[in-house]
């Protein structure tokens, strides 16, 4: 597979080559826009990495001169232009992905990976939620519980990475690349300094916390289940588990008069709990 990556700035022209030619494709650079248009038309390639500030052409006009010529080639605006309505013109100019620098090689190449095995598939959500928190993609905004929440920019990719995959704990080794496109070292402390900052504006003013600490594992983002302990007329003691604002009912478990005397603590994950069957 040739990917075409026009990209005015040498040092990540270069970066983006070897890297694209690591990860196994054909990359070629073109280093203004009008070469890279020429070899858009001219070559073949199935992929195009595009800039939008570049040297005689802009990465507006290279587009729309690809898409006149009736080229369907995937393409990935790879720029630091971040405002709403560069994003929104470059998509509508037939742009299939749009990533801001600064940037992480692995999720370029996640995009570029996914573009290609679906095809052109068009627009991503444009919005993630959990629970009351919400992440506007295109604006990049977080609000939670009403309140705009400000992040910076890593914080916000932390944040992007973690709802992407809500409820799948996250290695600090993932976060790493992820998020800082570095190999993990275990003698650092940046990728708990960094989670630590993000809960104290996301998690601490407000209830439930969403960001958790597996214990030698990593970090998760999810709504905490919570449990209630209640008598059933059948004289044993159930207790039911409930995730989220919503009070979503998942099931309970089933404890003797016994085991409860007093104590309104949750039997333990997993053991003798039942699901409703209307649940």
């Amino acid at each position: 597979m040739k990917v075409l990556i026009v990209e005015d700035e040498g040092k990540t022209g270069e970066y983006l080559r070897q890297g694209l030619t690591e990860a196994g494709y054909t990359a070629e650079l073109a280093s203004n826009g009008p070469d890279g248009l020429h070899l858009a038309l001219t070559g073949d390639h199935g992929f195009i990495v595009l800039d939008v500030m570049l040297p005689g052409l802009d990465g507006w006009q290279v587009l729309q001169g690809v898409r006149a010529a009736g080229r369907e080639v995937p393409v990935l605006f790879l720029t630091a232009r971040d405002h709403v309505d560069d994003r929104v013109k470059g998509l509508e100019l037939g742009a299939d992905d749009y990533l801001v620098k600064p940037f992480a090689f692995s999720e370029l190449l996640a995009r570029i990976r996914t573009l290609l095995r679906h095809g052109r598939v068009g627009i991503e959500p444009t919005a993630l939620r959990l629970a009351d928190l919400e992440l506007d993609l295109l604006r990049r905004r977080v609000v939670r519980d009403g309140q705009r929440i400000n992040l910076t920019a890593r914080e916000f990719a932390l944040l992007e990475l973690m709802m992407r995959r809500e409820g799948e704990v996250l290695s600090r080794a993932l976060i790493a690349s992820q998020v800082w496109d570095i190999n993990f070292d275990s003698d650092t402390n940046v990728i708990d300094v960094a989670v630590g900052r993000l809960r104290r504006k996301v998690d601490d003013p407000f209830s439930p916390a969403l960001i958790h600490t597996v214990r030698g594992m990593g970090y998760v983002l999810e709504v905490p289940e919570t449990e209630f302990a209640y008598r059933a007329p059948d004289g044993t003691v159930r207790i039911s588990v409930y995730r989220g604002a919503a009070g979503t009912r998942l099931g309970y478990c089933r404890r003797d008069r016994a085991a409860f005397r007093g104590r309104r603590q949750g039997c333990a994950r997993g053991q003798d709990f039942a699901r409703p069957k209307h649940a």
